[in-house]
């Protein structure tokens, strides 16, 4: 389990994650006036991103999934 969590982005796929993140949160709050789903859904995904993006860390890629940043 030590080396799922180890590691596996560089600055650049971090600052990625990071941008994402923001987005999606900033999208989940305008989207929540009209659908309280939808905002929750992308409020949560852009909390994983950021802390994907703090760790330094992606579940695809620790999952054996290639990514390209």
């Amino acid at each position: 389990m030590k080396n799922f969590f180890r590691r596996n982005l560089d600055g650049r796929g971090r600052a990625v994650r990071a941008l994402a993140g923001l987005a999606l949160l900033i999208g989940g709050l305008f989207a929540c006036p009209h659908n309280l789903w939808l905002a929750t859904a992308l409020i949560i995904s852009g909390g994983f991103a950021l802390f994907e993006a703090a760790r330094g860390w992606c579940v695809m890629r620790a999952c054996g999934i290639k990514t390209k940043l």
